[in-house]
């Protein structure tokens, strides 16, 4: 058990030296969980035929998204779990095991034999890597400095999406898959490399030994004030999530529909300019919240997000050079949004449940994600091509602004 004197308790600052390590081990713990988010993907023709011969597309296809989905399900339950975790025993302690965890089950798949025991090791590496995105974002927005928590949380967000792009670097060099997946080793020291260099958050020891952060009452997950907090914080958060991976879904089939013949390179331009958008928004999204402050950087990229959808998707009837650069402004708003509920998010809580809060609100939307998508294929029938259904799908972000439009009540707390 850790122990801090009085005056520690009070002076809550870390070092420089202890701020970079801490940064250092969450970025790059947090960009090797999205580089094993997506590891299987990359390889998965590969494993398919080393393990049981050539399969068709469908059966590739359902293989594929029967071990995305447990993945994704474990990542939701981890992102729920783990914060209750890190509630009870710490930020360090459970930020550490969660990061362990995700390793150890990604080395573990490079052993599998059979799709069973993959399915299994894909679920508990998910599982670990919903755990680590939680915690390492309230981590930081306990023990980092106002004047640049804002900046340091707007890049962390970059993290997993560095990751994603990441993937393929290791598919281009690592050709067996098996040995690829021992990359889970690197977590794995992380995790150990932190046992010496990250120091516990004063914040959560404040609550946790001298009971000094809050009356009883708010200590409760779903009491009165946290209920209302949760429901505004899921809805944000997820409004934003599933217009994100309706639209990241969709892309190249909406591009194509644009085009007659052979679209391949504006598909590949296209989701170039959503991802290096999305990357730069979340980069600079620290410095938009410092310069509008957090309700209001919220209130403008839900704008921008509802009517660059409008632009992009009911003006353009036919391919032209400029929808890259509308979907690129789309894209900086996606990922500015993604900073922006990273700082938010973690301070409507009280310390007690902060962690556990954050998790459902960060998975909430989630759950509800993958299925949500699909249904982009049946509006594309009923509503007569890719961007009518597009177009209405987008209007979650409309919901979002409505929702942080008329919650002025909820704000970031002062609790400590």
């Amino acid at each position: 058990m850790e122990t801090l004197s009085i005056n520690a308790l009070q002076k809550p600052q870390l070092t420089s030296a202890k701020l970079a390590a801490l940064f250092t081990i969450c970025f790059v713990s947090s960009a090797f969980g999205g580089a094993v988010s997506t590891l299987m993907s990359v390889y998965l023709p590969v494993v398919v035929k080393e393990m049981q011969g050539d399969k068709s597309p469908e059966q590739l296809n359902y293989l594929s998204g029967s071990i995305n989905s447990l993945f994704i399900f474990g990542w939701a339950i981890g992102g729920f779990l783990w914060g209750i975790i890190s509630d009870r025993i710490g930020r360090k302690k459970a930020l550490l095991l969660a990061v362990a965890s995700y390793g150890v089950f990604t080395i573990l798949t490079g052993f599998m034999t059979n799709w069973y025991g993959i399915m299994a090791c894909r679920f508990f590496s998910g599982f670990g890597v919903g755990g680590d995105l939680v915690i390492a974002f309230t981590l930081l927005s306990e023990v980092w400095p106002q004047k640049s928590k804002a900046v340091y949380t707007g890049i962390l967000s970059i993290s997993f999406p560095v990751g994603i792009f990441s993937a393929g670097a290791i598919n281009y060099f690592v050709t067996s898959w098996r040995q690829g997946f021992f990359i889970g080793a690197v977590p794995v020291l992380l995790a150990l490399l932190g046992c010496w260099f990250i120091n516990e958050s004063a914040v959560w020891i404040k609550h946790k030994y001298e009971k000094l952060s809050l009356p009883a009452a708010t200590q409760q997950l779903f009491s009165a004030q946290n209920r209302k907090a949760l429901l505004i914080g899921s809805l944000i958060f997820g409004t934003m999530l599933i217009g994100l991976w309706a639209i990241f879904s969709w892309m190249p089939t909406w591009i194509q529909s644009l085009i007659t013949g052979d679209a391949h390179k504006e598909r590949g331009l296209s989701m170039m300019c959503l991802g290096m958008g999305g990357l730069t928004g979340g980069f600079f999204s620290g410095w938009l919240v410092n310069l509008m402050g957090l309700r209001r950087s919220l209130i403008t990229s839900f704008t921008v997000c509802t009517i660059m959808a409008f632009v992009l998707f009911k003006t353009n009837l036919s391919f032209s050079v400029g929808i890259y650069a509308e979907i690129a402004v789309l894209a900086l708003f996606f990922g500015a949004s993604q900073g922006i509920l990273s700082v938010y998010i973690p301070q409507l809580f009280p310390t007690a449940v902060r962690a556990s809060a954050t998790g459902i609100c960060f998975n909430a939307g989630r759950l509800f994600t993958a299925a949500a998508v699909l249904f982009v294929g049946i509006l594309v029938t009923t509503l007569g091509g890719y961007g009518n259904a597009l177009f209405v799908f987008s209007l979650v972000f409309l919901l979002g602004l409505f929702v942080v439009l008329f919650a002025r009540n909820i704000q970031p707390s002062d609790y400590q």
